[in-house]
């Protein structure tokens, strides 16, 4: 039997798609990716419907989730210097202040600088001795 005879008994074709162009990968940018996969958390939606609507494999948006889990457990910052803001209050008694806990996960000392004074905060850390030792130093200065 030939090529042709196969052809014409065959089915007819119902959906035939023309790639065009250079057929290159897409290339996204770290920002891309992080909002598409902020996205699957907040929406409510399925990775699946998050992934077709942005033309993506759910392998893929999966793939990229997992990474960004990864890079939070490994602390991607590690080495770099972060900041937060802080509220100064004060506070009728120590007592009822938090003191948070100490997460076992790594992470890097937090430096605090009242003037001349630096105060290095190791993970594990004591609260009580913090306490202590900041409460000393602002009535230092």
């Amino acid at each position: 039997m030939s090529d042709t005879e196969l052809l014409l008994k065959s089915e007819p074709i119902r959906r035939l798609e023309v790639f065009t162009g250079a057929g290159r990968r897409r290339s996204w940018t770290a920002e891309q990716k992080a909002q598409i996969v902020a996205e699957t958390y907040q929406s409510g939606e399925s990775v699946s419907a998050v992934a077709r609507r942005h033309a993506l494999t759910p392998q893929q948006l999966f793939g990229w989730r997992r990474d960004a889990r990864q890079q939070r457990e490994d602390g991607a910052c590690d080495g770099v210097s972060a900041f937060a803001p802080v509220l100064v209050e004060a506070v009728s008694s120590s007592a009822d202040a938090a003191i948070a806990p100490v997460c076992p996960r790594r992470s890097t000392a937090i430096v605090i600088v009242i003037g001349a004074a630096t105060v290095r905060i190791e993970p594990g850390t004591d609260g009580a001795t913090l306490q202590t030792v900041l409460r000393a130093l602002l009535a230092a200065t």
